[in-house]
């Protein structure tokens, strides 16, 4: 089966799985300590000095493909949908404006590893590539594909299930027309990033951002299995399992990414696996500290939902007993609607939360342990200062 068939079935698999649903060990913390609380403003200041060592801001990375004639035509069709509530307006809007929501991460991370790792000792067949700011032109490319990849997943994810619409989610037409344009725009994404891989000509580069494509559909199938059973509001799963099926969904393709601008470089298996060993930790750390946001920030609206499948949710279950968990979350709802302030008052007097946050912190300090094989540089230190960045608690 040629590339281009898998990244059909792939689409396809990705779209049939429909929207996304709505919403033990003892780690070493000698690395990793508390280093004071995370903030939008920290994390803005850790990514701008990142993006300046690997040489232009990366939140232009998907630019030449985002301002395309295609994607301009789609852009003006997007304008429709202004009035209801499909998620695809909120995917556009990141694009264009959020910085806190990090669409660009996993380019810089590739970026800064590829630097950090620089040109193989042994094997220098690949020199003939053009290297700018100690990054070569192909690792550039990798980097702007995982970007192009991870937003294409964005929205296809933003799908909307029509049969559950609700009447202040805005019309039926104009529901289905939105997703048409996000199977469309999604699509055209995918089928840039097939290109740039195609003219990487490195089939194991191509094989391993397939699987990490692979990954990534089976990852959404698991967050999305329960949801045609009924009482599908958590998910009876506990923290092995959670770490096993988040890593699929937003693990593995930072991973696999960063292992691929190891094979461009021709560095050996022993920094491949480096590499995405960091890749993994760090995807891993920073979809906890996510998690763990609505528990910790200090100012958190009262009608905010949360994931009831997230880390500190998963360990306050695997804690508690799925009986008296169960039990819990019937006392939270009122008139049949869940009373998530009452729920999330309930789940910070348990060990969820600081359990979650010793988790992150174990996954930041197996990051940093893979990038201790890479010489000191700059780009090193920016790698360890988002590490650091994404596991900072009060």
């Amino acid at each position: 089966m040629s590339f281009g068939q898998l990244l059909l079935r792939l689409t396809r698999s990705l779209r049939a799985l429909g929207p996304p649903r709505r919403p033990w060990w003892s780690p070493s913390l000698e690395t990793i300590s508390t280093l004071g609380s995370w903030s939008p403003a920290h994390w803005n200041q850790v990514v701008s000095e990142a993006e300046k060592i690997v040489g232009y801001p990366t939140s232009f990375m998907s630019l030449r493909c985002l301002l395309s004639d295609e994607l301009s035509n789609i852009a003006m069709q997007v304008r429709k949908l202004v009035g209801t509530r499909h998620p695809l307006l909120t995917t556009a809007r990141g694009l264009v404006q959020d910085s806190r929501n990090n669409l660009q991460l996993r380019g810089l991370v590739v970026l800064l590893i590829s630097k950090a790792a620089g040109p193989s000792s042994v094997n220098t067949s690949c020199q003939n590539y053009d290297m700018v700011s100690g990054i070569y032109s192909c690792q550039r490319s990798l980097a702007e594909i995982t970007e192009l990849i991870h937003t294409a997943l964005l929205v296809h994810r933003g799908i909307v299930n029509l049969n559950e619409l609700q009447s202040s989610d805005g019309p039926l037409k104009d529901m289905q027309f939105g997703n048409k344009i996000a199977i469309l725009s999604g699509d055209f994404l995918l089928a840039n990033a097939c290109n740039g891989l195609a003219l990487l000509q490195n089939t194991k580069v191509v094989e391993l951002l397939a699987s990490a494509l692979m990954d990534l559909v089976q990852g959404v199938y698991h967050e999305n299995f329960t949801s045609t059973e009924e009482n599908h509001i958590t998910d009876d799963i506990g923290i092995s399992t959670w770490k096993e099926q988040t890593f699929l969904s937003h693990g593995a393709l930072l991973a696999k990414s960063c292992q691929a601008a190891m094979e461009l470089a021709n560095h050996d298996a022993e920094v491949q696996d480096m590499a995405f060993q960091y890749g993994k930790h760090m995807a891993m750390s920073h979809k906890i500290n996510s998690d763990l946001q609505p528990f910790i920030k200090e100012k958190t609206g009262d009608s905010v939902a949360f994931n009831l499948n997230s880390a500190p949710i998963v360990l306050h279950q695997e804690f508690l007993g799925r009986d008296l968990w169960i039990k819990q979350i019937g006392e939270a709802q009122e008139k049949g609607r869940l009373d998530y302030t009452k729920l999330r008052d309930t789940i910070k007097a348990g060990k969820g939360v600081t359990s979650a946050i010793d988790l992150c912190r174990y996954h930041g300090n197996k990051a940093l342990e893979a990038l201790e094989s890479f010489p000191p540089s700059e780009a090193r230190s920016a790698l360890e200062n988002i590490v650091f960045a994404v596991t900072r608690f009060s």
